[in-house]
């Protein structure tokens, strides 16, 4: 019962904290995890990740449901999308009754513009920890063919994330693997 403890404990927290959403979730869900519960290591998640945005669907119910049926199989599974669940079903409810009693106060105003930020330092911060991680893994050269080639390709030619993903996925299985020596 303590792996299903702790998969619910490290999915509730990082659904009652993620304010907006995948983007802001996916920071608290690797902390959770990698650092805290060790459920995976770095290279294990960020295979997870990538894996789920090349998937349809919201990302953070996608890698709980992973997740949880890796560590502990089909109950880990369901308590991981129990967890991720809740806080934001319960949260909605809550919201949507008093957001038409307070929407145009300055402070709510303020409150949800003040969101965006934070969540840009917090996918800045994991954006940084992962380009560390290519560094070790592919050398900086593939590494910033890979960065600015992906930049190219979403940013400048619309091309959808998942798309990217994907081809990178097929290029790791189908290119040869080649022993680094000290790139």
């Amino acid at each position: 019962m303590a792996k299903q403890r702790d998969i619910f404990v490290a999915f509730f927290r990082s659904g009652i904290l993620g304010f907006g959403g995948g983007p802001s979730t996916i920071p608290l869900v690797k902390k959770e995890v990698v650092d805290i519960f060790k459920m995976m290591n770095d290279e294990e998640f960020s295979d997870v990740l990538s894996i789920g945005n090349t998937l349809p669907g919201p990302i953070a119910t996608k890698m709980a449901g992973y997740i949880g049926y890796r560590v502990s199989g089909w109950l880990g599974l369901v308590t991981a999308l129990i967890a991720t669940v809740i806080p934001t079903v319960v949260l909605m409810i809550i919201l949507l009754a008093s957001l038409n009693e307070f929407k145009d106060y300055d402070f709510v105003k303020g409150m949800t513009k003040g969101v965006v930020p934070v969540v840009a330092v917090m996918l800045g911060v994991l954006t940084w920890d992962f380009l560390k991680k290519s560094k070790k893994s592919l050398g900086w050269k593939i590494g910033s063919i890979i960065l600015t080639a992906s930049f190219v390709a979403m940013i400048l030619l619309g091309v959808h994330p998942g798309i990217v993903i994907a081809v990178l996925l097929i290029l790791a299985l189908t290119l040869p693997i080649k022993k680094r020596g000290g790139e």
